[in-house]
């Protein structure tokens, strides 16, 4: 899947970009689905794909809030949160890994223009996860859900990232691979590049990717 970059888009340079971390730079969405299915088979309950739409790209407490209804466990939110964390951080500091082309795309993008990273995950998390992806000191600026009044789908992560890079939204070019981290850029006011972590998904960004090693993805960086 892919929308072509436009003649409009091609000819703009960013002043900054903002990448998302979890299923875009960092392959932490395997994580997620081990702890997870944990987090399921603890209650008795299977996981499969129906499931996992059901909660990617959210953040945790939107997630855990979710699955209080799914597991008829009301006023637990806090408590799934916790556990869903917990389970998470185990085994990303075990087995997550960068995705492919990430190191040396984010490298290209930042001899370009300045970088930062704003993840729906929490401080400790995103932490761990750019730690153990190798990206700590390429991405010294970032983000995480709690440091922000709402996580995406809200603007809040975007704007702050655009204020800690010192450049105007509208000047700024977002990196996602969900919809939910989509609508949280568009609602700040970036331009977007979709790179979609499910094929299935279909992501309104104004230029889509197959993946972060594309040819003409590289190509239109080269030419900021």
């Amino acid at each position: 899947m892919s929308r072509e970059l436009t003649a409009e888009l091609a000819s703009w340079r960013p002043d900054a970009v903002v990448f998302d971390c979890d299923g875009l730079l960092i392959d932490t969405e395997p994580c997620w689905t081990v702890a997870e299915t944990e987090l399921f088979a603890r209650r008795g309950m299977g996981f499969g794909p129906a499931e996992k739409a059901f909660v990617i790209g959210k953040s945790v407490p939107a997630a855990a809030e979710l699955l209080t209804e799914v597991f008829d466990e009301q006023g637990t939110a806090d408590a799934i949160a916790k556990e869903l964390l917990g389970l998470v951080e185990e085994v990303v500091g075990r087995q997550a890994e960068a995705m492919a082309g990430a190191a040396e795309l984010v490298e290209l993008v930042k001899a370009k223009v300045p970088v930062a990273v704003a993840s729906n995950s929490p401080r400790g998390l995103l932490d761990a996860a750019l730690r153990r992806g190798g990206l700590t000191d390429a991405l010294p600026v970032s983000v995480a859900a709690d440091e922000v009044p709402a996580a995406k789908p809200a603007p809040d992560m975007y704007l702050a990232a655009c204020q800690a890079l010192g450049v105007p939204p509208e000047r700024c070019l977002a990196f996602e691979d969900s919809m939910t981290g989509l609508l949280s850029a568009r609602a700040a006011g970036l331009r977007i590049v979709g790179i979609p972590t499910l094929a299935h998904v279909e992501l309104t960004a104004d230029v889509v990717f197959g993946s972060l090693l594309d040819d003409r993805l590289r190509s239109w960086i080269d030419s900021w």
